[in-house]
């Protein structure tokens, strides 16, 4: 009877946010933009999200209203209107049976009502049309789970403009609304992920293509690339194993390396070290484009061990190369199930 006692006291939801502040930057007036925070419940009971309330009625809140499981992630987002002009900033705070106090997230940007300027809204351009964003990313998806990612256009031709991504793999797909786009008009792509259709555990990735006009070919000019990153499922791992968990600890988690010239290379390591109370595993270790390569010494650290991780640039495929390079690691850490390592660096001009 004490020890079923002791479990129950013990046994809690803990919510865990993968941010607390959006930022939006610059948007356009009317056009109603969407914050979206992922939620964990990294606890040992189900995390029941009960309110959302916002600072101001310019926001409409939604949130997932099902219990979220251990393990597993939820969301809330909050929809800002962008009728006034100029700066802002808002909060929402959001109820949930972890905490006796509500948690406070945030969005900020500021609103411009120019129309035909698009620099600052979608800053990428491929040919005549412009977007939001230059790489489609999925993080921290869970298996069963469809998340959604919003590719956001606008037209810039003198013509009207039919939105497509070509060459989608199997587990994506992606819907254009409107399905054409009028000069100076924008719209957006929504793209959803089905987890059960990826190949793999981790990093997952391809390119899309947008087509410019009809009957356009692929090629770099207008690829896009995709990453979708499946964390491991924790829900089923015993008691003991969440009392004496491993605890994954780096060096760095960002390596600057400058410029290199295209016969260039450069090498900088990190120290990976399990300071946690059992047996450590990289469970897949992947860079997300050509640009970098990477070695490990070892897979499996025992609590207190070390090992030494040497990440390379190469300067011939940086200039061939679109995205962010930067270093996947999986872990079988609970709390760190996923480690992003970012390389800053550049081809010499």
């Amino acid at each position: 009877m004490l020890l079923g006692s002791g479990l129950s006291v013990f046994a809690q939801p803990k919510a865990s946010f993968d941010k607390t502040m959006h930022e939006f930057g610059t948007i356009l007036w009317k056009n109603p933009v969407t914050a979206t925070f992922k939620i964990t419940n990294k606890g040992d009971k189900p995390l029941v999200i009960s309110n959302v309330t916002t600072s101001c009625g310019c926001t409409v809140t939604d949130w997932t209203k099902s219990p979220i499981l251990p393990g597993k992630t939820g969301e809330v987002s909050s929809t800002f209107d962008a009728k006034a002009l100029g700066r802002f900033r808002k909060s929402i705070g959001v109820y949930c049976n972890a905490s006796d106090k509500p948690v406070y997230l945030s969005f900020r940007g500021e609103v411009t009502a120019d129309p035909k300027n698009y620099t600052f809204t979608h800053p990428y351009q491929i040919g005549a049309i412009r977007l939001n964003k230059e790489e489609i990313e999925f993080d921290d998806a869970n298996m069963g789970d469809k998340p959604t990612i919003e590719l956001l256009i606008a037209n810039t031709s003198d013509r009207v403009y039919t939105p497509v991504l070509m060459h989608l793999p199997p587990y994506l797909s992606a819907v254009a609304t409107p399905d054409k786009l009028g000069r100076n008009r924008t719209g957006k792509i929504k793209v959803t992920l089905d987890t059960e259709k990826l190949p793999k555990l981790g990093l997952t990735t391809a390119s899309v293509y947008l087509s410019r006009f009809p009957g356009d070919k692929v090629g770099e000019e207008n690829e896009i690339p995709v990453s979708a990153v499946l964390l491991p499922d924790f829900s089923r791992i015993s008691q003991q194993e969440r009392l004496n968990p491993p605890a994954i600890h780096l060096s760095a988690k960002e390596l600057v390396m400058g410029e290199l010239a295209d016969d260039e290379k450069r090498s900088q390591t990190i120290i990976v070290k399990n300071v946690g109370k059992s047996n450590l595993e990289i469970r897949d270790l992947q860079v997300f484009n050509s640009a970098l390569g990477v070695q490990l010494k070892k897979r499996v650290l025992k609590p207190g061990a070390t090992t030494k991780m040497k990440i390379t640039a190469y300067g011939h495929n940086l200039r061939r190369v679109k995205g962010s390079p930067r270093v996947l690691m999986i872990t079988n850490d609970s709390n760190s199930p996923k480690i992003i390592i970012n390389v800053k660096v550049t081809s010499k001009k």
